[in-house]
């Protein structure tokens, strides 16, 4: 198969449409979609609403709830361990504040643990994988907060609320508005390299669904800058840390507050036993379980283990139902599919065009609606582009942007997006990206109040493992916000409240029942959990490791 740019000649034919329409184009801003369009567009199209590919709970405080069938499986899975295999005597670590996961919500809990007063020998860090293997390094756009005179975090609360379709909690919407500005001051004297315009104010951009342009981003890299930086201020102080260790269940006393977790080393198969006065769970999104058949932005660990440790104790979740595709993943190449091609590219002026060169939507729609347009183009018209490999997909005319706003603009401010096509031999200056919806965001996950307390005692909340901040939709620079604005909150109550709290009796009473429960449920599969890492293997090495396994149980 000839490729020229990267592309096959089947495909060149569509890109001279595009090229051919441009200038066009330039004039021709597609409108934005009324409220009712908006409504038929996400009914008739978006995953949220095929009743084929949900079911309900069948157990626990959720029971009834309408969600994916990939998170009911989880949900409704036997424990990893034998409750009477764990000796609770011999406690490994015993700390005041574990905290699982560790991404930017877990690292900025630990950091401001400490800045609260906790000494960082009686806090412990556990992470799945190495300490910033998570969504949190891999969030490209930027960051929303409402620090302009023309803005507000009133006007923020507003954008989120509507975005969100009018299900946020409005405490957490509040608290996660009103913390902007404060973030990103902590941000900058940290030194967080934020793009700057010449007179070295922060240059902002607008988002899908937002009314002000309050989009702080450092090029396309901006989750990774931040964490560059606050994993540095992280390991300066010295903080604890076990990686390749994941919590494989959550311990609770005789009253059913949760005093730690028992952890799991995955090299050496040795577990721990951590006993904490306060554990946060800031364990990240679910996108590895790959909701609906749909391809992912997500890191290798984003299998929900969070939402079910606490699901076993008693805690409430909220808005699982609700998954976000992202509008713009990679289609083409093959290698590449499903990894995000950053919102920014859109806010910074390219168009969503289809086969013959005419705008699909309005560019800046909220996601879930831009992806259901996308959907909805690629499923029931003709108007689409295939790859060689069957995908459909619609361009994203990124050659627009310098059309716009000058050449040297994709250089400048979208480098990781520039560096991952090249690979390709695509050059996104000259020709347009292929781009369809791909899973980016686990919407709702464990409730929680704006403190971070779930409804279980001695269970603090914080990052994507949450639900309820962002209702139904999350508008983009929201997700960095939040893990650094309840991931400090998580951080400041936590330090509080280990100087009251008081551990009973260590037990794992609530996984017994947990086997119980599926036992009464009698399954037609027998599912285990939390999944821990997904499995791409082929069936013949997976049914060979499957009895490796269960033969040395």
């Amino acid at each position: 198969m000839k490729l020229t740019g990267g592309y096959t000649e089947e495909m060149r034919k569509s890109i001279d449409n595009v090229n051919k329409t441009r200038s066009k184009r330039l004039d021709e801003v597609c409108a934005h979609m009324t409220m009712k369009e908006r409504d038929e567009v996400l009914k008739n199209y978006h995953p949220d609403y095929k009743v084929d590919v949900k079911r309900a709970l069948a157990y626990g405080q959720n029971k009834g709830d309408i969600v994916p069938v990939e998170v009911a499986d989880v949900l409704e899975s036997y424990p990893l361990i034998n409750p009477d295999d764990i000796d609770l005597s011999k406690i490994d670590y015993d700390v005041g504040v574990l905290i699982i996961g560790a991404g930017g919500a877990g690292t900025a809990a630990a950091i401001w643990a400490h800045y609260s007063g906790i000494p960082v020998d009686d806090i412990l860090v556990s992470s799945k994988l190495r300490h910033g293997d998570a969504n949190t390094v891999m969030a490209q756009g930027g960051i929303q907060a409402a620090d302009r005179p023309e803005d507000s975090p009133l006007i923020h609360y507003l954008d989120a609320i509507g975005g969100g379709h009018f299900d946020n909690i409005p405490e957490l919407a509040k608290a996660l508005v009103n913390d902007g500005p404060e973030i990103i001051k902590w941000h900058k004297d940290l030194g967080v390299m934020y793009d700057l315009t010449e007179e070295g104010n922060f240059m902002v951009l607008s988002g899908g669904g937002t009314s002000r342009f309050r989009m702080h981003s450092a090029k396309d890299y901006t989750g990774l800058e931040i964490f560059r930086v606050i994993r540095d201020e992280y390991r300066n102080l010295e903080i604890p840390t076990l990686e390749f260790t994941p919590a494989i269940e959550l311990l609770t006393d005789e009253t059913g507050r949760v005093t730690g977790a028992i952890l799991y080393h995955l090299e050496t198969k040795q577990y721990f036993v951590v006993r904490a006065k306060t554990t946060i769970m800031a364990t990240g999104g679910f996108g590895r379980l790959h909701v609906a058949g749909f391809p992912t932005t997500n890191h290798y660990g984003a299998t929900m283990d969070g939402v079910l440790l606490a699901y076993r104790t008693g805690a409430k979740l909220r808005n699982l139902e609700s998954t976000q595709f992202h509008p713009t993943g990679a289609a083409y190449p093959e290698q590449i599919v499903g990894l995000l091609i950053t919102e920014k590219v859109r806010g910074l002026g390219a168009q969503v065009i289809g086969r013959n060169g005419e705008q699909v939507c309005y560019p800046l729609e909220p996601r879930d609606v831009e992806a259901s347009a996308i959907i909805r183009c690629c499923s029931s018209t003709d108007n689409y582009i295939e790859t060689p490999t069957g995908m459909r997909g619609v361009w994203l005319d990124s050659p627009l942007i310098e059309e716009i706003r000058g050449k040297g603009t994709i250089d400048k401010n979208l480098a990781a997006m520039d560096r991952m096509l090249q690979r390709f031999g695509i050059d996104m200056t000259v020709d347009p990206v292929l781009v369809y919806p791909t899973l980016h965001y686990q919407n709702g996950g464990v409730l929680h109040d704006e403190w971070c307390h779930s409804s279980v005692p001695g269970l603090l909340i914080a990052g994507e493992v949450s639900g309820g901040v962002h209702g139904k939709n999350r508008l983009m620079g929201n997700s960095l916000l939040e893990v650094n604005v309840f991931g400090r909150r998580a951080g400041i109550q936590a330090a509080k409240e280990i100087k009251k709290a008081k551990v009973g009796k260590l037990t794992l009473d609530h996984v017994k029942k947990t086997v119980e429960t599926m036992d009464a449920l009698k399954l037609k599969e027998k599912r285990y959990g939390p999944m821990l890492l997904p499995e791409y293997r082929s069936e013949i090495v997976r049914d060979r490791l499957v009895q490796l396994y269960e033969s040395s149980l």
